[in-house]
């Protein structure tokens, strides 16, 4: 059994319905679990609140009730400062109450910047991007990962291929950390409704317009199939406008957001991931979990760490929107394929079992705590 810790998570939020959040809530639970004191922190509220449940077994703490609306000049920065030191303060008293071996991890860049101001004397900080080392390269988030992350004691990808990305870039405390798996299906799909499955924020990266494009190639010959589009967000009504002008809105369905994960999975024969870029996708985790079989762009390394193309899934190259139709053609014509695939997926996606992610996540822990333990000494 490993050394029970304080450990304090902190995001930009932990109440929006997303990615980010769903693995927070989950990794709390499991660290609870293994007999840690989890507090979960966000530094401010999503704009829309999601319901994880009442009573959570963890601590939850939000720093600022409110984020402030982006504004310019001088006054704006002023007042962003003094948010900052406000919450830091927060924080520092949190992180004061920790035995010694406390741990902090910071899982977004943003919530960094908090965390860096904060007292966090004696305690080993761990710093996450839960995107591709790509993807944060070509955003505004790359000069902040490499101002606010390069002193922390670890900075976490979540695959291997990000960390070297990473190190390479000078980041010399890169490390990889696959998230762990979230779902425990009570059934599994049969892979016998006529359904192609997409589960995501209609936003640009998420690619659902590139999914329509590679639909009307196909959707012609395959009336009975139906591609559904479960999701809210800001592309919502152009994605709409796009299946009439593609002529394929009969068959593409938007039946928003859903909390019904199984329903959802079980409920289609393949997934589809059209983003432009992602980290390590949950959705795929979870489809997989499900046993249902992915086509996928090959946008980040987290793809081709889950994915083995014509094993469990197929993988098209990013953008190539032929190919991805082509893919989803041939699971659509092969049953005997999907189910082969679907089964691959389902055993290979145990390689993120809980305890085993866990178990890494503590070896961790010692690492980084028996460092500062020997420069605290020096």
């Amino acid at each position: 059994m490993a050394e029970a810790r304080d450990i304090f998570i902190v995001c930009n939020n932990v109440d929006e319905l997303g990615g980010l959040q769903r693995w927070a809530h989950h990794i709390a639970r499991l660290f609870t679990e293994r007999e840690h004191r989890v507090h979960l922190v966000g530094v401010t509220r999503a704009d829309r609140a999601h319901d994880y449940g009442e009573n959570p077994p963890y601590a939850v703490t939000v720093l600022h009730e409110r984020r402030p609306r982006p504004r310019r000049g001088a006054a704006s920065r002023l007042a962003h400062r003094a948010m900052v030191r406000r919450g830091a303060a927060r924080l520092s008293a949190l992180f004061r109450t920790a035995a010694p071996g406390g741990i902090v991890i910071a899982a977004q860049v943003w919530a960094m910047e908090w965390v860096a101001c904060a007292d966090t004397a004696g305690m080993p900080v761990i710093g996450m991007s839960h995107e591709s080392y790509a993807a944060t390269r070509q955003s505004s988030r790359y000069r902040r990962v490499k101002r606010y992350f390069a002193r922390a004691d670890r900075l976490l990808a979540l695959t291997q291929a990000d960390a070297d990305a990473w190190a390479f870039d000078d980041m010399s405390n890169a490390a990889a950390m696959p998230n762990p798996l979230h779902v425990e299906p009570a059934a599994v799909s049969p892979r016998t409704d006529p359904v192609v499955v997409r589960l995501g924020r209609l936003s640009f990266e998420k690619g659902q317009d590139m999914l329509l494009e590679a639909w009307s190639e196909i959707a012609l010959r395959y009336p009975s199939w139906r591609l559904r589009l479960y999701g809210s967000g800001p592309e919502e009504d152009a994605l709409r406008r796009r299946a009439a002008e593609l002529g394929v809105a009969a068959s593409v369905e938007f039946p928003g957001p859903t909390s019904d994960l199984e329903g959802a999975l079980t409920g289609a024969s393949i997934f589809a991931l059209s983003s432009r870029e992602e980290g390590f996708p949950m959705s795929i985790i979870e489809a997989m979990a499900y046993g249902l079989p992915t086509v996928a762009f090959d946008c980040a390394p987290g793809v081709r760490e889950l994915l083995t193309d014509g094993h469990d899934g197929l993988v098209a190259t990013p953008g190539n929107v032929t190919a991805f139709a082509a893919a989803l053609e041939r699971l659509m014509d092969d049953e005997h394929l999907r189910d082969s695939f679907g089964e691959a997926a389902r055993a290979s996606v145990r390689r993120y079992a809980p305890d085993i992610v866990v178990d890494r996540w503590e070896r961790t822990f010692t690492l980084v705590t028996e460092r500062a333990d020997r420069t605290s000494v020096d």
